[in-house]
């Protein structure tokens, strides 16, 4: 299984937009062939004195079948669409994957 964490930083103001766009991606990724989980998560204030919640951030939360089907993810053409629409939205994303440790 890979796991696959993305935080997309927004243009301030701009994630409501952003999240609206995305609702309906979110089911033709999960409708792929490897694809177990896609979720998108934003900050929760749990200690707002230390780590005050990023407004204008949204983290992927993903997990798939193998790093074939990651990779196919990252070029099919709902994707390349979303990229393209969303792109004016975006001011950075950071994508980290992972293996689980056996």
């Amino acid at each position: 299984m890979i796991y696959v964490v993305a935080t997309i930083e927004l243009i301030p103001g701009k994630r409501d937009e952003f999240l609206a766009l995305q609702k309906s991606l979110l089911p033709l990724v999960r409708a792929e062939a490897g694809c177990i989980e896609y979720v998108s998560s934003v900050d929760l204030p749990l200690n707002p004195e230390k780590n005050p919640p990023r407004g204008d951030v949204v983290v992927m939360q993903e997990k798939w079948d193998t790093l074939d089907h990651l990779k196919a993810h990252a070029v099919a053409p709902h994707m390349n669409d979303f990229r393209g629409k969303s792109k004016p939205l975006v001011k950075s994303t950071k994508v980290e994957v992972f293996e689980p440790v056996q």
